[in-house]
């Protein structure tokens, strides 16, 4: 499979912004951001009004133009608020590729050389490189600089398949869970691993949708605001959403043969709220992940469609698991809508 041509004018970033003052956010990523439209979208639970430098090509969306697509397509079952407006921006787009970045994240430095890395860029190399999903090759990604296929790999294979998610990693704040970040509160990860890697197919993963970018043409109505908590909260350890949308993605791009990387780039994370705090909120979630993960395991599909796949992956979902938590029920429903939310704004 020959490299992708990715063009700046192909991407659009999308922010979902939970905090108003984004002037450090934005000047931050300026070498990166400028050269891209982005798509900011307001929390609609955020009442001040965004601080944007200038200089930056964008649109911003705020819960006026929320209630306005809802009115035409209502949904009952979606929330944009909080994590979920992002959703939102990724639904507004009308770009073949979205890199989405959280506003609590930063542009690392190399420690060689001190120049900021580009996460964006970085993201973009991963999106036109083929992936290998159905043979580990165990030097990380062959297609990266530095790396090839090792001895043994099938020539059959090393075309790989299209790879249509990209999820980055970050320094500082470890993405661990509540209980875990309690007991080793002043933990931390500082280890840069210079490496991406192909999920293997079959394989499921908890992705987190603070770093990560898509091909929206292909995979796009996969990436689900679904599941939402009943004490869902405004930090990361009360969220379970991009978990969720992860493992219906996933089960999504196996289906379909499509290819899934996990590595670099790298961002730093601020820290924000607090893990005791948070444990009343997460638990819930944390006993749900003991089902959804043998549930998505064993998911089996048949439909050839991104759109139909998610639908299908829904009624299942609202057959098993449904009636025995009311969280998981609504989480279906709200996929059907996602799907045909997608469908009427993309038309």
């Amino acid at each position: 499979m020959s490299e992708t041509i990715i063009n700046d004018e192909d991407v659009d970033v999308v922010i979902a912004a939970l905090r108003s003052d984004m002037s450090s956010f934005m000047e931050q990523w300026r070498p990166f951001f400028s050269r891209f439209h982005l798509i900011i979208v307001k929390d609609p639970d955020l009442g001040a009004d965004l601080q944007i430098p200038d200089g930056f090509n964008y649109n911003v969306y705020t819960e006026t133009e929320i209630d306005q697509v809802l009115a035409s397509t209502p949904v009952k079952h979606i929330n944009f608020s909080g994590y979920f407006c992002r959703y939102f921006g990724y639904l507004m787009s009308r770009k073949k590729y979205i890199i989405s970045i959280d506003d609590d994240c930063f542009p690392i430095k190399d420690d060689k050389t001190g120049i900021l890395i580009d996460a964006v860029g970085q993201h973009i190399t991963n999106l036109k490189t083929p992936a290998t999903p159905t043979f580990f090759n165990t030097l990380y990604d062959p297609y990266c600089d530095g790396a090839d296929f090792v001895r043994g790999y099938p020539f059959s294979l090393r075309e790989g398949v299209k790879c249509v998610l990209s999820c980055g990693l970050w320094l500082n704040l470890a993405d661990l869970d509540a209980p875990t970040q309690a007991l080793v509160p002043d933990k931390r990860n500082t280890r840069y691993v210079d490496a991406v890697l192909t999920v293997p197919k079959s394989s499921l993963m908890p992705m987190s949708g603070i770093n990560v970018a898509f091909d929206r043409e292909m995979i796009g109505p996969a990436l689900v605001p679904g599941l939402r908590l009943a004490s869902e909260g405004k930090v990361r350890w009360e969220t379970m959403e991009d978990i969720w949308c992860g493992l219906c993605a996933k089960v999504v791009t196996d289906h379909l043969n499509l290819g899934v990387k996990s590595g670099l780039p790298y961002v730093w994370r601020n820290q924000s709220g607090n893990a005791v705090e948070s444990l009343k909120k997460e638990w819930q979630g944390m006993k749900l992940m003991e089902e959804l993960v043998p549930f998505f395991q064993a998911v089996k599909l048949s439909a050839t469609t991104t759109e139909d796949c998610v639908v299908q992956v829904a009624n299942m979902v609202k057959e098993n698991l449904g009636s025995s938590h009311e969280s998981i029920g609504l989480a279906a429903a709200a996929m059907v809508e996602w799907v045909s939310l997608w469908k009427a704004v993309q038309s």
